[in-house]
């Protein structure tokens, strides 16, 4: 079975995801055209050597919608020849993009493939789409169905996580992400968008807010305390966990992760394409997972991802240098680092979609390029990534430096 290699990945700034943030004037097959352009033209990538370009979206719908992956490509100017595919893993999207091109890479029925993820929040937001999970009845009381705020803050109740632990991992997430930055660490994957003149509109991630700290995030409000006890979501979660008394409302805006606009993109081959390209591999995809896990609670499947991975790649966690995971709420982080025993000092050193935001579809390979550019700044062997996904799922994907 041929093996995959990482070549190279770009990803966008994260602007935030209202009218006025940065991007918003942006359209989304304008943002995924710009990281495949950059992927084409950093390496002087002939595109016609591409079998496949696949990249997650989380709200498919209106300017998202339509199969993006191939618009993008054909608008970005690659090849003609080149496939495009659009899926949906909600969080995991991006990366679970990521590994089903380095699947087809594996599998021998592709020689150079594309996996990433876009998704403009600003201009289609969260939820456009709908679902019968949500919105049906019959389906929703059956599953016991809740706002994954509430599915945060049950961890953090089920767990033991007080507002003052996340609230403090929150106020890392800010420094670690603005020391990031500060230090460089994101320039050689970051590229800036361009407004419709080709001027510059943003190049550095627009959420980071240094300035955090205990006593600003202790003003504010818990998110989902009144969606919980005024609309009856307590109650569902604590029918499914009849063990707790009731639910702990402590995630609010600054320790959850921010609602952003963005586009990332990985560049996936065997060695002989490499060699035929003249690209040298950066990182070979020893193993990756996708899990189910249970619904309600909703957020715990990064451990198990991770686990199965782990178990795919013949490898326990011992033998992992560095994770990330995503910060969709503090304490999937905390309890994740519980459940494994990871240190802090080694898991989103850079901070993370608490600070830097959270584009649904395209986070997942926003966060295995960090990892990758991370490893080798550290010069370190092997990391992991992880998402939290909702309808409880978990995904990781498991990196080796060549």
């Amino acid at each position: 079975m041929p093996d995959a290699y990482i070549y190279d990945h770009v990803r966008t700034p994260r602007g935030k995801g209202k009218k006025d943030g940065a991007l918003h004037e942006v359209t989304p097959v304008a943002l995924a055209t710009q990281v495949l352009e950059a992927l084409r033209d950093r390496g002087r990538l002939d595109t016609a050597e591409v079998d496949d370009v696949i990249l997650g979206c989380v709200s498919p719908v209106g300017e998202q919608g339509a199969n993006i992956a191939r618009v993008a490509a054909i608008n970005a100017g690659w090849d003609e020849t080149v496939a495009g595919v659009q899926i949906n893993r909600f969080c995991a999207s991006g990366l679970e993009a990521v590994n089903m091109a380095a699947a087809k890479v594996m599998s021998g029925q592709s020689d150079m493939t594309v996996g990433g993820g876009v998704e403009s929040m600003s201009r289609v937001p969260i939820a456009s789409d709908g679902g019968a999970w949500a919105t049906d009845p019959a389906v929703a009381i059956r599953t016991y169905f809740v706002p994954q705020g509430i599915s945060a803050d049950l961890i953090a109740t089920r767990y033991g996580y007080s507002r003052d632990d996340v609230d403090a991992y929150a106020v890392e997430s800010q420094k670690r992400a603005a020391a990031a930055w500060a230090d460089g660490r994101f320039d050689r994957s970051v590229v800036p968008v361009r407004d419709v003149l080709g001027l510059p509109l943003l190049d550095r991630d627009e959420t980071v807010r240094p300035e955090t700290t205990m006593q600003t995030l202790a003003s504010l409000n818990p998110s989902f305390a009144d969606m919980g006890q005024n609309f009856g979501f307590d109650s569902v979660a604590i029918q499914k966990y009849p063990m707790l008394e009731r639910v702990n409302h402590v995630h609010h805006a600054g320790n959850s992760s921010g609602i952003v606009d963005g586009a990332a993109a990985v560049l996936i081959g065997t060695k002989e394409a490499g060699e035929r390209l003249g690209l040298k591999p950066r990182a070979r995809i020893r193993s990756f997972a996708s899990i189910g896990s249970e619904p309600t609670i909703m957020l715990t499947g990064p451990s198990f991802s991770a686990e199965k991975a782990l178990r795919k790649g013949g490898m326990t966690r011992d033998d992992i240098d560095l994770w990330e995971l995503n910060e969709a709420f503090a304490s999937v982080v905390l309890r994740f680092m519980d459940a494994l025993e990871v240190p802090h000092d080694r898991i989103n050193v850079n901070g993370g979609a608490i600070a830097m935001g959270h584009p649904l579809g395209a986070t997942g390979a926003m966060i295995l390029g960090i990892l990758l550019d991370e490893m080798e700044r550290r010069d370190l062997e092997t990391g992991l990534a992880t998402l939290c996904v909702g309808a409880g799922m978990g995904t990781a994907t498991i990196l080796e430096r060549v």
